[in-house]
């Protein structure tokens, strides 16, 4: 039950400041008190949850508040508010309730809201911050840049600090269990760090967190900041994230290792949640989409990003993936194959392919429609006339590719884009380092 009525923080003929202030003085005494703390939270911005509220905590909360501001308060007002900031807020707006703009981007900042054209179905996709993690100890686009300019080979030996037997992994014969003959790829070694507190996880929870999760997040955070925006000034906002993630095998791993992770285990190895939570984090309210289309998941991932763009489903979207092998599982698999290079080095077109290497890595743009970024002074790094997807279909087998296929959906894009094949440039090609799939590529 409510306690007693109080007098009301609410003045009709007071400065908004004023009354914002106190409101906020309210939110926060009466979550210390209903979570015994006794002190307020030093950062608003944490969620209720986080702060120690339950859903029976939750309920009280919400009665001292309807009594101290002689308001009716929904329970679900916390939950649709549910930090101490967005709940003064939203405590404001009930108590001063004021003409609501019903333009569909009236709860964008300002600076991002369109004029009200519409958009066209071609309009072309400006890249305007791109952040990655990748072989060799890249962690920048500019770093990356070095590397391919000074012809440097990021392949490395294999992990020393995943917990692999390593002297029990290599055999020089293939189709030996559970083993490799390949001793190198590119890894990200120093995969396993990751700064939870600056995200407000916990440790525990951080450990049942796939490294792709963790790495999505980090990136996602890096591309907002190179774009010059605050990773604040997007929470809210219709911006969409869409990831490129297979699944690998590190629930497994931690279950079978007895590891106490606390119930986060579901979230933390669930691909859909790659995505969801960046959306989480950052409190992006566009749709949060994870795709797993093996070695296309993150280019499906950019072409459905693209399309909500175009669509006018989001103003900006967060598009990339990332792949990080948790155990060799990956590695045994495919050296049974025998589609793995024995030096771990693809060697794409040659004729001394014989096999890819496998490597680890992520990556993500952020894309905004060319039309905004013009307009709002954003940068512009590249640019995205087109995107086109298809599939091989009946090929001559499951993992074989399509020459016509492949054909078809370069002539699609060029033909979205408005190109001919005399425009092109540069061509960067996806070669298996096989000679099956060499020549039809």
């Amino acid at each position: 039950p409510a306690g007693p009525a109080r007098p009301g923080p609410y003045a009709p003929d007071a400065p908004e400041h004023e009354v914002r202030q106190r409101l906020a003085r309210l939110v926060d005494a009466e979550t210390a008190a209903v979570t015994g703390t006794g002190t307020a939270a030093a950062d608003r911005s944490l969620t209720f949850a986080e702060l120690g509220l339950d859903s029976v905590l939750a309920v009280q909360l919400r009665n001292r508040l309807a009594a101290a501001v002689g308001q009716d308060i929904g329970i679900a007002t916390l939950f649709d508010h549910p930090t101490p900031r967005a709940l003064t807020d939203a405590l404001y707006d009930l108590l001063r309730p004021r003409a609501q703009d019903t333009a569909p981007d009236a709860q964008l900042p300002p600076e991002q809201r369109e004029p009200g054209a519409g958009h066209a179905a071609d309009e072309p996709i400006a890249v305007v911050a791109m952040a990655l993690r990748l072989p060799g100890g890249v962690h920048t686009p500019e770093q990356f840049w070095e590397l391919l300019s000074g012809g440097q080979d990021a392949v490395s030996g294999l992990p020393t600090n995943r917990g692999w037997d390593l002297e029990a992994l290599g055999h020089p014969d293939p189709k030996r269990q559970g083993t490799v003959r390949q001793r190198s790829g590119g890894f990200l070694h120093d995969a396993p760090d990751f700064d939870a507190d600056f995200f407000g996880i916990s440790p525990r929870e951080a450990l049942a967190m796939d490294p792709q999760q963790r790495l999505l997040l980090e990136v996602s955070w890096e591309a907002l900041e190179r774009a010059g925006f605050s990773p604040e000034s997007v929470r809210g906002t219709p911006t969409g994230v869409f990831t490129g993630v297979i699944a690998q095998e590190y629930g497994p791993r931690l279950a079978d290792g007895g590891t106490d992770v606390g119930g986060y285990l579901v979230t933390g190895t669930t691909t859909s949640v790659a995505s969801g939570r960046i959306a989480y984090t950052l409190g992006l309210e566009g749709p949060a989409v994870t795709v797993d289309t093996a070695c296309s998941s993150s280019l499906v991932a950019l072409q459905l990003a693209c399309r909500s763009l175009r669509a006018g489903e989001t103003d900006l979207a967060l598009a990339g993936g990332a792949t990080v092998m948790p155990t060799p599982g990956m590695l045994v698999d495919f050296s049974r194959l025998g589609a793995l290079a024995p030096d771990g080095r693809c060697k794409a077109f040659s004729a001394d392919a014989d096999g890819f290497g496998m490597a680890e890595g992520a990556g993500v743009l952020l894309l905004e429609r060319l039309s905004d970024a013009r307009r709002l002074g954003h940068p512009v790094v590249g640019v995205i006339r087109a995107v086109a997807v298809n599939q091989d279909g009946a090929s001559n087998g499951l993992s074989a590719p399509n020459g016509r296929a492949q054909a078809r959906v370069i002539r699609q894009a060029l033909a979205e884009a408005g190109l001919t094949p005399a425009d092109v440039d540069a061509v960067e090609a996806h070669g298996t380092g096989t000679r099956l799939g060499d020549p039809i590529e």
